[in-house]
């Protein structure tokens, strides 16, 4: 049998896959890449961008696509074998990587390129190239060199302990809740719950970590010491607090050790100056600075919110000292208060199946694209696959469609998938230099929703549907690139604190009524969301966002303050309690560790880059106010709009700058005030 992990010829075989494939495969693609790496390298080999990217870039493609397929298994199909046969690999892929990032020979081959031979997108990949050479050790000599290598490799180990170590105390934790004890949870997840327990054999309901159930639990279960039991479970995971096989406090503790000297071997003070180099913020204090404006800003609307909790709690709860794991049931019952509807009543109305046809239809009209079912094997039951394809541009009435990229599309939640939403690119757009044919992209589109029951389609909440939307606008962006060099194709060389603009674009159709009436259909009924049910939840929009953004510039401030300020020798957690009484107005209890299951930037590609998601809202909500400016008389976004945002931002890739690709469509820099206004604090 051949290996599917060394066949590049068409879409993966996910469903041939074995744990036992993998080190073979990496093993002949890391001697492949290795060759070529030794052969661009000779003296004589030319120092031409093409010629390096026929020798090179198509060899070390193969063993990073590869590589992806392994990542993506270990992500949303772990099992004992796959993560042993990961944890072998990576050490050996690891160091190659820092090799090739370091090697002072293709350094030198890089700098000898002449760029008069370059077109633009190939300069802008020069450009990066030649300063990631520099952040990767290019520079360095001797024993700092090998130090700086052998960080990199144990940096990796170390971020993959995190995340199994988040996973698999995830995964362990159960509760076998009464019926009792399950009054006012949703029917939906008191089924799914019912029935996860006669899985296992027992008596009651089975309550998890798991998103689809924890927050429903947190947010509906009339049980105070219920919602205690669960909440401590959540907040203490991977910690001290928690079953010690799964601490993580050392780890984090070497993560942060390992970072200030690799920042300190390439020159820099910490770790966080390192980080904004290719980013769009010029400094760690630029940061520092943006996230205390808007914490200033935010925080007399996050103090109103919970003065407003606090009198609904007393007044209606009976609920004189709020906990921490009642602020959520507190929150939700001010909500259904004050707006007259719930959360459980909104979600009848989102079936799954409803949502992502309205998704593909706002994705159509404003991209001028079309999405239709695709084949491909896949990992598992459920995982579903599809095409975009646009007009061929030029081409007769009746010509094929032109296609733009694939994806697979995983949504439910289940135990050996990790937590949260994402989006990861399986294949790049790129120009081959080997066969002068166009690679088209293909995406990984991953989400946690709840999964059908007893013969119903999936319900998502209006939260699950903005994650659906944001996770797509990733998606487009990485697939609808018209850059042909894949260094800088799709989300490839755009900075990281502009990646989020696309996906929180995204989010705002979530909120206009002429969009959302397409993706409704009431689970038992099927009758679209009522007109009055979406004005009081447009009227809710902002419910709560002094406090929500409070949160966000909470982990934001709190990493780039740990990458900077702090001594990596000494506990954390002091950090974590100043941050949170600078910023917070609601204190969590000291025994919650929410540090320790950090995976953004433990373990995920945000160190002192948490800001981002603030940094790119201003940019986001900026681009939609286009869109709002531009609405034709039925409230529809205008297609000239979108045609002129599909090609300023979403085309232009990583191509240059992301600020030029901004002005290309705003025709100005972005400002603070659509951000505010959106969130309802201007």
């Amino acid at each position: 049998m051949s290996n599917p992990l060394l066949d590049f010829t068409g879409l993966t075989a996910f469903d041939q896959i074995q744990p036992a494939d993998v080190a073979p495969a990496i093993d002949t693609l890391l001697a492949d890449a290795n060759a070529a790496l030794e052969k661009v390298t000779q003296p004589d080999f030319p120092a031409r961008w093409s010629d390096i990217a026929r020798v090179l870039d198509v060899s070390t493609e193969r063993l990073g696509r590869s590589w992806s397929v392994v990542s993506h298994l270990n992500g949303v199909a772990d099992t004992p074998e796959l993560r042993a046969a990961y944890n072998e690999a990576l050490p050996k892929v690891t160091e190659f990587w820092t090799r090739l990032g370091s090697d002072e020979r293709l350094y030198a081959k890089y700098k000898a390129i002449d760029p008069a031979t370059l077109n633009a997108e190939q300069l802008q990949a020069h450009k990066n190239a030649i300063r990631n050479f520099v952040l990767g050790g290019a520079e360095l000599q001797g024993a700092a060199k090998e130090r700086f290598a052998a960080i990199q490799e144990k940096s990796a180990a170390l971020a993959q302990k995190f995340s199994e170590n988040a996973l698999d105390a995830t995964d362990a934790y159960a509760y076998y809740a009464t019926q009792a004890e399950m009054a006012g949870v949703p029917d939906d997840v008191v089924q799914s719950a019912r029935a996860a327990a006669q899985a296992d054999g027992k008596e009651g309901y089975k309550l998890t970590l798991k998103m689809p159930v924890y927050l429903p639990v947190m947010q509906f279960a009339h049980s105070s010491p219920l919602r205690e039991r669960m909440y401590r479970a959540y907040v203490t995971r991977a910690s001290d607090q928690g079953d010690p096989k799964f601490d993580s406090t050392a780890v984090i503790q070497e993560i942060l050790q390992l970072r200030k000297e690799e920042a300190q071997l390439l020159g820099y003070n910490n770790f966080g100056e390192v980080s904004v180099v290719p980013k769009m913020a010029d400094s760690p204090k630029e940061v520092i600075t943006f996230l205390r404006d808007l914490a200033s800003r935010a925080r007399p609307y996050a103090e109103k919110d919970l003065a407003d909790m606090r009198a609904f709690a007393a007044d209606k709860l009976n609920l004189k000292d709020p906990q921490a794991w009642d602020w959520p049931y507190i929150g939700e019952k001010l909500k259904e208060d004050r707006y007259a509807f719930s959360e459980q009543e909104v979600k009848e109305y989102f079936t799954a199946p409803k949502v992502l046809a309205g998704l593909f239809k706002i994705i159509e009209t404003l991209f001028e694209v079309t999405l239709r079912r695709d084949t491909a094997p896949v990992w598992t039951q459920g995982v579903e696959f599809y095409r975009i394809e646009r007009s061929a541009q030029g081409g007769s009435q009746g010509s094929a469609p032109e296609l733009v990229g694939q994806f697979y599309l995983d949504t439910t939640a289940r135990t050996g998938k990790r937590g949260g939403a994402w989006m990861d690119d399986a294949r790049s757009r790129w120009l081959r230099p080997d066969n002068g044919q166009l690679q088209t992209p293909i995406a990984y589109l991953v989400c946690n929703f709840a999964q059908a029951v007893e013969g119903k389609p999936a319900l998502l909440t209006h939260d699950d549907v903005i994650t659906l939307f944001h996770e797509f606008g990733h998606g487009l962006q990485h697939m609808l690139t018209r850059v042909n060099e894949r260094d800088v194709s799709g989300i490839s060389g755009v900075e990281w604190d502009a990646v989020e603009l696309p996906s929180q674009f995204m989010e705002n159709f979530c909120w206009e009524w002429d969009v959302l009436k397409h993706m409704t259909s009431h689970v038992d009924t099927g009758a679209p969301l009522p007109r009055e049910l979406f004005d009081k939840m447009l009227a809710a929009k902002n419910f709560q966002s002094g406090l929500g953004t409070l949160r966000q510039i909470e982990f934001g401030l709190f990493d780039m303050l740990m990458h900077t300020e702090h001594d990596p020798a000494r506990d954390f957690m002091p950090l974590l309690a100043q941050v949170r009484e600078e910023v917070s107005v609601i204190k969590p209890p000291a025994f919650s560790r929410t540090a320790h299951t950090f995976s953004h930037i433990f373990a995920g590609g945000y160190a002192a880059g948490y800001y981002s998601y603030k940094w790119a809202e201003v940019l986001s909500a900026d681009a939609y106010a286009a869109f709002e400016e531009t609405a034709g008389k039925n409230g529809l976004p205008s297609i000239e709009t979108g045609r002129k945002y599909r090609e300023a931002i979403l085309e232009s890739g990583g191509s240059r700058p992301a600020m030029e690709s901004f002005k290309a469509f705003r025709g100005r820099e972005p400002t603070l005030d659509a951000l505010l206004r959106h969130q309802g604090m201007a």
